[in-house]
């Protein structure tokens, strides 16, 4: 399995834009791609803005191309997302689970 981390950051004053965005529009794209695994959206307010960290889980790095197109690392985000947060990761990282339990 292959997880995918990429990082936003928001605003403090509108930090619900984007895990609505991405609850509304990114996770149901998200399901129709096969070997798309599950993501988790987390969150932690740093002094001046909100962090948010999109870990998407893979069955492989195929079912990833299948998402991203063939440059893996750069980051799919599409306008609404980059609409709710004042920057973002262009680049993603992508690890290989070793082991889980």
């Amino acid at each position: 399995m292959i997880i995918r981390a990429w990082r936003g950051y928001a605003a403090l004053v509108c930090a619900d834009a984007y895990p609505v965005h991405f609850r509304g529009a990114v996770l149901p794209e998200l399901r129709r791609i096969q070997g798309f695994l599950g993501a988790s959206l987390s969150h932690r307010q740093l002094p001046d803005r909100v962090e948010f960290l999109v870990l998407t889980r893979w069955q492989s790095l195929d079912a990833i191309r299948a998402f991203s197109g063939d440059d893996l690392d750069v980051a799919v985000v599409e306008p609404a997302g980059v609409a709710a947060l004042l920057d973002y990761d262009r680049i993603v990282q992508h690890y290989e689970i070793i082991e889980e339990s």
